[in-house]
């Protein structure tokens, strides 16, 4: 029983580690064809309302997330595949409001263009709006809990924008 234990173990491994390093498909679904590098540029913020960190802090992110999670370097100018785009929208406004025109919570929503080119595979370039939101009580002060809400609408945009430029699903 633990010898055919280990030979599951074993062959987990070395599967693991031969897709892994293929380059073709990893455990995330994500596909890349044959790109082998990836360009992001600055995303400068254009909303009406800025925050003055979020197209560093969103820019980042995304780099982050391919270097972190694909095989595809990251280069200044020309990769394989690209991203650019703009911070569109920044804005708060009063949610589930309850007798007496009270809102309940508030909701912040950030809006980001984004255009993707991928010169391998035409076929999935895209030039797209995505948008995330988190909600937080009334009764707080946006900027007691706007770091925090930032750094979590960032990472579901950043995983919309990953999964609909390599996943394909």
């Amino acid at each position: 029983m633990i010898l055919r234990i280990k030979k599951n173990i074993i062959t987990f491994v070395i599967l693991s580690l031969l897709f892994s390093n293929c380059g073709i498909y990893s455990f995330s679904g994500a596909t890349y064809g044959t790109a082998e590098t990836i360009t992001i540029g600055f995303f400068d913020n254009v909303a009406p309302i800025i925050n003055p960190n979020l197209s560093q802090a969103f820019t980042e992110e995304l780099k982050d997330k391919f270097v972190s999670q694909s095989p595809l370097v990251l280069v200044n100018r020309n990769g394989d595949m690209s991203f650019e785009g703009k911070i569109v929208g920044y804005e708060t406004k009063p949610m589930d409001i309850k007798a007496g025109e009270v809102a309940a919570s508030n909701r912040l929503t950030i809006t980001v263009k984004v255009k993707f080119v991928n010169e391998t595979e035409h076929k999935y370039d895209f030039d797209r709006t995505f948008s995330w939101y988190e909600d937080y009580e009334s009764s707080k002060n946006l900027s007691d809990v706007e770091s925090e809400l930032v750094e979590k609408i960032i990472e579901k945009l950043i995983e919309d924008i990953f999964n609909a430029a390599v996943v394909n699903w």
